[in-house]
């Protein structure tokens, strides 16, 4: 027998607030049809004032529990997968954790940006195959609309506010191809290329900052990089592409969805796609996709999926698991 870290619940929540494309154009010299034709974005969500990304972690965290049949004091550890948390320090994950009214086990934040789901899915599998934790919520949640300089239309229509949460269960599998839970993982970053995606703020400047991009080189790097990620993280797992049930993105770019999901060999119809209603949630677009595609019908118990993303760092990965 092999211990798995095993999907037992999912859950999402978006701020009630959707701005279409056409809100944009009242702020930016752009167009819906710029915004659709060059990132397949529709609408997306921002945060209230005064809605914290805590706030929004908070509300995933309490439907993936209430899918998974579950109540706060069954969890042993939050894992928070963020690059706008509330305040510098505590992290969000601790204000989840008062939120839900746990006073045990333990939580943190975890920053790879756009990359930081796929990286919180790794730790929480290692936190469960080791044995320190048995049961891990782990959420992915953003404000990124906060970090946007609204002069600058090439960033400022690509994101979006919201939060996804799973909740990963140690499970005993007979240790074969058929296992449910995590199956393989693979993570990369690069200092290097730190100036392609970066916020201009922070301790050391006094100000939040603002989000920065050389979209045509980030775009390079994503389809080549995430096709790679996904293909090891499959030889891993013992697994090819035309094994894989549905690959389940970073949701950033219909471009770059079109041009991984080719490099990969696998039709658009394998592949979950929300970009179009949320924009580019960063940490928060992987767990908001699963999310939605169980609602959908897509993404079925048994189901063979491949997760990847890419952000600023630049970081990146993919994780193989059977839902």
């Amino acid at each position: 027998m092999t211990l798995r870290a095993v999907v037992r619940g999912v859950g999402h929540y978006l701020p009630d607030r959707v701005v279409p494309n056409s809100e944009l154009e009242a702020l930016v010299q752009t167009t819906d049809e710029w915004i659709r034709t060059r990132s397949g974005i529709e609408r997306r969500h921002f945060a209230a004032e005064g809605q914290t990304t805590s706030d929004l972690a908070l509300r995933a965290a309490r439907a993936a529990l209430a899918d998974a049949g579950l109540q706060p004091p069954d969890i042993d550890a939050i894992i928070v997968a963020t690059s706008t948390a509330d305040l510098t320090f505590p992290s969000a994950a601790t204000m989840v954790q008062a939120g839900l009214g746990m006073t045990n086990g333990f939580a943190f934040d975890l920053q790879a940006v756009c990359a930081g789901f796929v990286y919180a899915l790794s730790t929480a599998n290692a936190l469960i195959v080791s044995g320190a934790a048995r049961r891990v919520l782990v959420i992915g949640a953003e404000t990124f609309s906060r970090l946007m300089d609204w002069s600058d239309r090439s960033t400022c229509v690509l994101f979006g506010d919201g939060a996804g949460a799973l909740v990963l269960e140690a499970s005993e599998q007979p240790g074969t191809s058929a296992d449910r839970g995590i199956l393989a993982a693979d993570l990369h970053s690069d200092g290097r290329f730190k100036d392609l995606l970066y916020v201009d703020g922070g301790v050391s400047t006094g100000v939040t900052g603002h989000l920065r991009m050389h979209g045509r080189e980030v775009f390079r790097h994503a389809v080549e990089k995430l096709a790679e990620t996904a293909h090891t993280a499959l030889d891993k797992a013992g697994f090819a592409p035309e094994d894989v049930s549905w690959l389940v993105p970073h949701q950033a770019n219909i471009r770059i969805i079109e041009g991984t999901a080719k490099r990969m060999q696998l039709p658009m119809d394998r592949v979950v796609v929300t970009v179009q209603d949320h924009g580019n949630t960063s940490a928060a677009s992987i767990p908001l996709a699963l999310s939605v595609g169980v609602q959908r019908g897509q993404i079925k118990q048994g189901d063979l999926i491949v997760t990847e993303a890419i952000g600023g760092g630049l970081a990146w990965g993919a994780v193989v698991l059977r839902w």
